[in-house]
């Protein structure tokens, strides 16, 4: 195997601060993504070990058919087609009435039997779309097909006592059904590339056919790259680009290709079809293969495993129990709930989230959406983030609370505290804000009477405001919520003391 190295010098800037702006003016970005994801099942794609491999010894969930051991006969995981079935169904991809088992071809140390059982020419689901949002508005994306496939064994690179280089093979995830999700060259910008990962992550969870966590390894994301001259239709030479492990680094590892990419060809240098990887401590992709074909691997079809018929009314079934998509999601809110954009992603992006806002709908139908929207995405996401442990909140108490500052009863940073003695206690709203004698103060004549007060003690603060200094405002409300125990009502509050300063101020004049 050539190694053709990297090619000229190339000097980029830092990773964080790094464009594609320039490059982007003189070429033209072709990027296609291959996503490989788990499934969720109970048991492998050909065997019934089980997937629950996660922090058990090495080689412990392995049985002569994922060891690949000769004579092993494989048989299909039911519940694994029914994944990507739902899959394509959810992309609005097509599925044949027959599909067949290939043998894909190489050799290497976490492939024992030398080939690998997948699909070739009759994917399980295939012209499919994904739409999602980006900077530039909602995008499409064609996406070729999706197929089903046995994961590799995992090799664990290490050093030995004796200071050498080993390389120790781990078969616990050896046969565990994969799905490889494969879309058009389509994508045109490292932030597409990032958005379509982060919403198909997003449907698989939604429609349960993969926790697609891309930390464990769940989720692996690879991107073709190439450039071609602004204004021409050949494809360049494509770059396949590895190892990267979060979404935030597929960003960053795209647009260094594309910037790579283009200095290459700025210098007159050939471009090589090859694998790279992505460096995050470097912040930079390097060269890893030359890059396979399709050739390369030798398909025909598998001879232990039969055609595989797709009936109607087992693919009709699949449809039906597909849950509401993202998208129909995130519509519904910004349309019929008449939530903001940002609102709608947010509690989309979020099953818990998600569960929490319908479900308190659910619970006081006389709510409006937004405030609950604004308490869930907020208070109830602060706090569950902020949290150690699970943060269990009754869906009619936190309707409760949000009712109560909406009527007045209450202040929003009492009910801030209601909630947070709720998740902490498990008692009811009302039990809370009798125990601490929660009351809002909406009484304007009260109101006035703890806002002269508060000028009165505080003639410096008010010398300040007339002289120009708008944010003695701020530290005179506050004085006054301080005054009345957060009682008051904000709102009433930094009227009545807007009202009276500028009336002085205007007396003065």
């Amino acid at each position: 195997m050539r190694n053709y190295g990297d090619g000229p010098t190339i000097r980029l800037g830092p990773p964080s601060v790094m464009t594609t702006t320039g490059a982007l003016e003189r070429y033209e970005a072709v990027i296609g993504v291959e996503v490989h994801c788990q499934l969720r099942t109970a048991s492998k794609m050909f065997c019934g070990c089980s997937t629950d491999y996660d922090g058990a010894p090495p080689n412990t969930h392995v049985c002569p058919v994922c060891l690949g051991l000769p004579g092993a006969l494989p048989a299909i995981n039911r519940r694994a087609v029914e994944h990507v079935l739902m899959t394509g169904a959810a992309i609005d991809a097509s599925a044949p009435a027959a599909t067949r088992w290939d043998r894909k071809n190489y050799f290497y140390p976490d492939l024992p039997k030398g080939y690998q059982i997948s699909q070739y020419d009759l994917p399980l689901a295939s012209l499919g779309r994904l739409t999602f949002d980006t900077s530039d508005g909602p995008f499409t994306v064609a996406i070729t097909r999706a197929h089903l496939e046995e994961d590799t064994a995992k090799l664990v690179h290490a050093t030995d006592a004796d200071g050498r280089k080993v390389s120790l093979v781990d078969f616990n995830r050896s046969g565990a059904p994969l799905m490889e999700i494969v879309t058009e060259p389509d994508i045109r910008t490292a932030e597409q590339a990032r958005r379509y990962a982060e919403e198909l992550q997003l449907l698989l969870r939604s429609i349960g056919a993969s926790d697609a966590d891309m930390e464990r390894g769940q989720l692996r994301v690879e991107a073709n790259v190439s450039l071609r001259s602004r204004g021409t239709e050949p494809f360049g030479t494509r770059v396949e680009v590895k190892n990267m492990n979060s979404f935030r680094a597929v960003e960053r590892a795209i647009a260094f290709e594309i910037e790579r990419q283009a200095a290459v060809l700025d210098a007159g240098e050939p471009l090589p079809q090859e694998t790279r990887g992505w460096s995050e401590e470097r912040g930079s992709t390097y060269h890893m293969r030359v890059k396979e074909t399709s050739d390369d691997y030798r398909y025909f079809p598998e001879p232990d495993l039969p055609p595989l018929h797709l009936d109607a009314a087992w693919l009709a079934d699949v449809r039906a129990a597909l849950p509401e998509l993202p998208g129909a999601r995130r519509e519904r809110y910004r349309g019929a709930m008449g939530l903001t954009p940002y609102d709608a992603a947010v509690l989309v992006a979020d099953p818990d989230a998600t569960a929490l806002f319908e479900a308190t709908l659910a619970a006081v139908p006389t709510l409006e959406p937004k405030p609950v929207a604004n308490w869930v995405t907020g208070e109830y996401l602060r706090l569950r983030n902020a949290a150690s442990t699970p943060v269990v909140v009754s869906p009619a108490e936190l309707g409760a609370i949000v009712e109560a500052v909406a009527a007045g009863s209450i202040s929003r940073a009492q009910g801030r505290e209601v909630l947070e003695a709720h998740v902490a206690t498990g008692d009811p709203t009302a039990a809370i804000i009798t125990d601490r004698g929660f009351r809002q103060i909406s009484d304007t004549v009260a109101v006035a009477a703890a806002v002269d007060d508060v000028l009165a003690a505080n003639p410096a603060a008010v010398a300040d405001y007339r002289a120009g200094k708008a944010q003695a405002v701020g530290f005179l409300v506050g004085q006054v919520m301080k005054a009345t125990g957060g009682q008051a009502n904000a709102a009433l509050v930094q009227a009545a003391v807007r009202e009276r300063l500028d009336a002085d101020r205007d007396r003065e004049g």
